[in-house]
């Protein structure tokens, strides 16, 4: 059995390494956020990227995109450094319920705006105009791909009446 002073110096070393791969991680993030990696048309921002690609659930990745703004790293960094633990929690907290709320009223604006409408035109193809938040947009997205697979080429399916 190793001594419990060389068990706990390993944990913390450990601890070290993790939080460094992460802050290297988050560093990567804000480079693809900022050059705009995640913009594909489908995608609606590098939190529904991390998502989708990452697997990481859609609330921890707003966090960890909104950490990763290189507007506020300076601030941030500066209360850190001079705050107290405490403030700094109170702080972040605050930050994440404005944050929260500015999604959720983003969110609700396209939930009212939503719309589908479509038509044949004269020649039989279809016309689809939507207006849909980004995730249901993507999903239509998808399907609408896994559709045209499914067509073979040089068909031409006729509208149903």
């Amino acid at each position: 059995m190793r001594p419990i002073a060389e068990l706990a110096a390993e944990i913390c070393t450990l601890t070290g390494h993790i939080n460094a791969a992460n802050h290297r991680w988050l560093m990567r993030v804000a480079e693809y956020d900022r050059r705009n990696g995640w913009s594909d048309g489908a995608t609606q921002s590098c939190a529904h990227w991390l998502n989708w690609k990452c697997g990481i659930a859609l609330g921890a990745a707003r966090d960890k995109a909104r950490g990763a703004c290189a507007e506020t790293e300076d601030y941030l960094l500066m209360i850190a450094d001079h705050g107290t633990a405490s403030h700094v929690e109170k702080l972040v907290r605050a930050y994440r319920r404005c944050q929260d709320a500015e999604e959720l009223s983003r969110e609700a604006r396209q939930q009212e705006t939503r719309s589908v409408c479509h038509r044949y035109d004269d020649d039989g193809s279809l016309i689809l105009n939507c207006q849909l938040p980004a995730e249901a947009g993507a999903r239509i997205m998808r399907a609408l791909e896994l559709a045209i697979e499914d067509v073979p080429a040089g068909t031409s399916p006729r509208p149903a009446s």
